[in-house]
């Protein structure tokens, strides 16, 4: 899906509610990174907590390098290679740790909206031939139920003006821009492909148009 497809596809959706979250904690946090600042948010009405990982003064800055990243526990703790998810978290951290500032999201929002049980359900289906798509529909859930008005919310209050958006998603740019959120720029998200993620990979960029590249692959069907 092209991002103005995209765009188009997300126009009807309500706009951001800005007190979704409110911000509950916050702290320094050295990282090997470099230092940044913990900020927990928690979602009104629920007893769930999100986070961003701030460098500097965000407040009425313009074209903040920003990723937001939804929870992946197979990769980013057990180092799974079923998918990029750890890579392009640690892309980022490592990009905004580099800049004067930046912000890195991270919602609880596991296995594309569907929580970890139904996760590894769908991966059990995958390793008898399911793409990850058709596995989320084998089990009655829609392709993707992640949602980005929490994150548009938690930017509103850091007081950004605009971001430089660190994704391969055309559906989380028009998502964040349909919720009041000024995407200046993309910057691509990278990872390392490998025999484990290629088919997740190739799926995401044929069934909703993932700006990703494919080194090597690319290169050789060109």
């Amino acid at each position: 899906m092209a991002l103005d497809q995209a765009r188009a596809f997300l126009h009807s959706v309500p706009a951001a509610n800005d007190t979704l979250v409110s911000l509950y904690a916050e702290a320094p946090l050295p990282t090997r990174h470099g230092p940044l600042r913990a900020m927990v948010f928690r979602e009104k009405g629920t007893d769930k907590e999100h986070v961003v990982a701030v460098k500097g003064d965000l407040q009425g800055q313009e074209g903040v390098p920003v990723r937001v990243h939804s929870e992946c526990l197979t990769s980013e703790i057990f180092g799974s290679l079923k998918c990029d998810c750890r890579e392009q978290l640690e892309h980022a951290l490592d990009l905004v740790g580099k800049s004067e500032r930046g912000a890195v999201i991270y919602l609880r929002q596991e296995g594309r909206g569907i929580g970890l049980g139904n996760k590894i359900r769908a991966y059990a289906l995958q390793a008898r031939g399911a793409d990850t798509y058709e596995a989320n529909r084998q089990l009655g859930f829609p392709d993707d139920l992640r949602r980005y008005d929490i994150a548009a919310c938690m930017l509103k209050q850091l007081g950004v003006r605009s971001i430089d958006l660190i994704t391969n998603n055309p559906l989380k740019i028009a998502g964040l821009e349909n919720m009041g959120i000024q995407v200046r720029h993309r910057i691509a998200s990278t990872a390392q492909v490998n025999p484990h993620n290629l088919g997740y990979l190739m799926t995401k960029r044929e069934r909703t148009g993932h700006l990703i590249e494919l080194p090597g692959l690319d290169q050789t069907s060109a």
